[in-house]
């Protein structure tokens, strides 16, 4: 299985976290996080680590959850989610994070890049929350991050 998230690390202490899922627009799925969580963990104790930059490809940041790996769970399965985890993970990451957004960031890319503390987005980025359509709530934080930054006038254009 290919890496899900590619590394690089600059000598100027900025690490460059790729998500890497091209085939499904980089959708996130347990084990994406997990491993996002677990790298975080590593680079905020790693003192030569002063920042992270998270980014996807230049057709999309991350195009939400993977709706295929939802739809396998049962109810007992969704109560016991370890994505619950991986994002309260992520949320707690101390050094500063940017997200710099290419391409679609919608669902769960779009509440991954609001865990940022600085977004980028290229002119062609395109942010959104359609699980709303399908009566499905955002279920990393998005409608509390969402007000947050609408509030202080994030230009941007949504979906």
């Amino acid at each position: 299985m290919p890496d899900l998230l590619l590394l690089d690390s600059r000598d100027s202490g900025v690490c460059l976290i790729t998500l890497n899922r091209p085939e499904v627009l980089n959708s996130l799925n347990t084990c994406l996080l997990g491993d996002l969580a677990e790298v975080l963990d590593r680079l905020e104790q790693d003192d030569a680590c002063r920042a992270v930059v998270i980014t996807g490809n230049r057709k999309a940041f991350a195009a939400g959850a993977d709706i295929t790996e939802m739809a396998e769970r049962d109810a007992i399965g969704i109560l016991n989610d370890p994505r619950t985890r991986h994002w309260q993970r992520i949320s707690r990451f101390a050094k500063p994070m940017i997200a710099a957004v290419n391409g679609f960031a919608l669902g769960g890319g779009c509440e991954l890049a609001m865990h940022a503390d600085i977004i980028v987005a290229g002119a062609d980025a395109r942010f959104g929350q359609p699980e709303i359509k399908l009566g499905i709530m955002p279920g990393a934080g998005g409608t509390q991050r969402l007000c947050a930054r609408s509030a202080s006038r994030w230009p941007c254009r949504w979906s």
